[in-house]
């Protein structure tokens, strides 16, 4: 995948940023926008649905001290940003790595709001840097 094919500006201090959306990716956050309100991804750490990404309506997913906000996601036609949030253990294995959010077909884990869409979302990587 060539980086023309994500969504993503520079973080705010000019570096690549963390989290990137596929344009796939960004037309799904769109449509769950559109049904759901505000949300919010957290990045599975090996429960329900292996290392899925999970899209839920901002605040029903419980978040503490033991997570990290890795991003803000600035999706076109979205009103607020999307935070994208990983247990701080899992980050410690990921921290090299540059995610993107993608979207496959297949039915994913019924937690996800994406689950009755036909579509899962799916986590891809890069080293940093790369």
């Amino acid at each position: 995948m060539d980086r023309q094919e994500t969504q993503a500006s520079k973080d705010a201090d000019g570096s690549t940023p963390r989290v990137e959306l596929t344009p796939a990716a960004a037309r799904l956050v769109r449509r769950l926008r559109e049904l759901h309100g505000p949300l919010m991804f957290h990045q599975s750490g090996g429960c329900c649905d292996g290392s899925a990404p999970m899209c839920f309506p901002d605040g029903d997913f419980r978040t503490g001290d033991s997570d990290v906000c890795l991003a803000s996601l600035m999706v076109e036609g979205v009103a607020e940003p999307v935070a994208f949030w990983m247990s701080k253990s899992q980050y410690e294995v990921w921290s090299h790595t540059r995610l993107i959010v993608d979207v496959v077909p297949g039915r994913g884990s019924g937690f996800s709001l994406e689950a009755p869409e036909g579509v899962r979302f799916l986590i891809r990587s890069r080293l940093a840097g790369t």
